[in-house]
């Protein structure tokens, strides 16, 4: 099992936000495991997001689908595309298990999302819950908790 420093697992949030403002969703994806999970709860505190309902519980296939939705030709909600930018606190290493090659970390940030004239900002935490896979970090779970997640929302078009 590949051991892997404190900066580097810290690095590996940050890489993965800039991936996002980037709009490098390919390779984004690539950092999911296969198992993989992008999560957004609708209410604070929640634990399950197979038993409640959450904003968002999507697995790497429907992730895929939004990427390629994002891409799209015909996606006329995306002419001109939306364009986002993660302001992130320093995440900290909440737990570690070495020997099993499993990490998580929890990160507050502030995101803007902006299409045309409209700009909604979100505050929230994310953790990542990180793996080791043939050497490499990878994701098994993000999870975005909002500040509001109870509030209304319009659409949500990229990812936080």
């Amino acid at each position: 099992m590949s051991a892997f420093s404190p900066q580097q697992l810290i690095d590996f949030v940050y890489a993965e936000a800039r991936m996002l403002d980037e709009q490098r969703f390919e390779d984004w994806l690539t950092l999911f495991t296969d198992d993989g999970h992008y999560w957004m709860p609708l209410t604070p505190g929640q634990t399950d997001p197979r038993l409640q309902c959450s904003l968002l519980y999507e697995d790497k296939l429907l992730l895929r689908v939004r990427i390629e939705r994002l891409a799209g030709a015909r996606t006329f909600s995306q002419q001109p595309r939306s364009r986002c930018h993660h302001l992130l606190q320093a995440p900290s290493i909440e737990s570690a298990d070495e020997a099993a090659g499993r990490w998580t970390l929890r990160t507050a940030f502030h995101y803007v999302e902006t299409r045309l004239d409209q700009q909604n900002l979100f505050a929230g935490w994310a953790t990542h819950e990180l793996v080791a896979v043939d050497g490499a970090l990878r994701i098994r779970c993000k999870r975005v908790d909002l500040v509001n997640c109870d509030a209304a929302f319009g659409n949500i078009n990229l990812f936080m």
